[in-house]
């Protein structure tokens, strides 16, 4: 099943090794909430580090993305992993709400600079043609260190909620070491082509008519897929679930993406990368709107499983798309503002989805869901004649009857 995989360049597999490493430490985030408990922080004053935290997702992917073109992809990645090692001293460390609330910001926008650059690089290392495997990679690494990071984290905050900050401070450190010692050093494809015009903002990324029409379509989906960090655990508790219902469904997810992307990748690397794409986010837009109508431990997990396999199904094809448009010397704004869109998206579902799942009610969420998922995804499937023309990738052939005509 791992067929896809192969042949992909040593810094494919290093990025995807050390993005691991990395994801296991992510392990202070989802625990938060009951480390600033544990520090004596009122329910009243939780919202401003959380809130804090936010919006340094929204400022570590555009520098990220900017320094990548800028400086490199190495010294970035380096930047963000020992910037974040730092973040997690002074949070743990920090001696009241404020200095929690900077450390909290620091600590996401140091973490988010990370994958734009990564994503420039692997961007760099590949061939048009195995951008979409290169990506599912390292999207498969992400859940990977994800899901036994949720695993650790359980096991070590009963220990002791340093044990977290040490882990964390371990992981991102060991990926620092693996980026100096085994990725390729310089600029990457960060410099300039002559007669280049993407100068050195982000003016490269909304002056591309592609780029505009994106990035809104895939921040719906991503709004949507947030709706199940923040509006599935408030459908569970207001069905009187216990929080274990909400940990098998985490579980659930993890265990399913991490052992069916390589396969769906595999199965469906013969078809053309954009109606894959449509497909599976109308699978996932529909999993996540049917929440809707769960109402016990068994039909939660069948929309879970659902929406998992949507979610396998994606794998990175995203960000290959956003690689295969950018300019060779603006693929880290590229990658950054797919990032930083990632990062308004889930923004936007913490504040805007509990707020209309509190106000306006649960059915008004997952009608959203269906509707605006199905419609977003059909959009970037209206685009597909534009994106093929512009990134002329080849395609692989999906009928015997075209198999026939090539031979010819």
């Amino acid at each position: 099943m791992l067929s896809t995989f192969s042949g992909l360049p040593r810094t494919a597999w290093i990025i995807f090794a050390g993005t691991v490493v990395n994801r296991l430490g992510y392990v202070i985030t989802p625990f938060l909430v009951f480390y600033l408990g544990s520090r004596g922080v009122t329910p009243e004053q939780t919202p401003y580090v959380l809130g804090a935290l936010g919006a340094g997702n929204l400022i570590g992917p555009a520098v990220g993305g900017l320094l990548a073109d800028r400086v490199g992809r190495r010294p970035t990645m380096l930047t963000g992993l020992i910037g974040t090692a730092v973040a997690q001293g002074l949070l743990f460390a920090a001696p009241n709400v404020v200095t929690l609330a900077l450390a909290a910001m620091l600590l996401s926008a140091a973490g988010s600079m990370v994958s734009p650059a990564a994503g420039a690089l692997l961007t760099d290392s590949v061939t048009a043609d195995r951008r979409r495997a290169a990506f599912s990679l390292f999207h498969w690494a992400i859940n990977i260190g994800t899901a036994a990071a949720g695993i650790l984290g359980g096991f070590l905050a009963t220990h002791g909620y340093w044990m977290l900050f040490a882990l964390d401070a371990a992981a991102v450190l060991t990926y620092a070491v693996i980026v100096v010692t085994m990725l390729p050093g310089g600029r990457g494809g960060a410099a300039p082509a002559a007669g280049s015009t993407s100068g050195t903002g982000y003016g490269v990324v909304f002056r591309d008519p592609l780029m505009r029409v994106l990035l809104p379509l895939f921040g719906i989906g991503l709004v949507i897929y947030s709706f199940t960090e923040v509006c599935l655990p408030l459908a569970i508790r207001d069905h009187g679930l216990p929080p274990t219902a909400l940990g098998m469904m985490a579980t659930l997810n993890a265990v399913l993406v991490v052992v069916l992307q390589p396969i769906a990748t595999n199965v469906l690397s013969r078809f053309r990368q954009i109606p894959v794409y449509v497909v599976a986010s109308v699978i996932t837009a529909t999993g996540i709107a049917l929440t809707g109508v769960a109402d016990n431990v068994w039909s939660y997990a069948g929309t879970v499983a659902l929406w998992s396999v949507g979610e396998a199904m994606v794998g990175g094809i995203s960000g290959a798309i956003i690689a295969s448009l950018a300019p060779a010397d603006a693929r880290g704004r590229y990658q950054g503002s797919f990032q930083w869109t990632w990062g308004i998206a889930r923004f936007i579902a913490l504040a805007a989805g509990t707020a209309v799942y509190a106000t306006a009610g649960p059915a008004v969420v997952w009608w959203f869901s269906a509707i605006a998922g199905i419609a977003a995804a059909l959009g970037v499937g209206v685009m597909a004649p534009r994106i093929a023309h512009r990134t002329a990738t080849p395609e692989p052939v999906t009928t015997p009857e075209l198999a026939s005509a090539a031979s010819s």
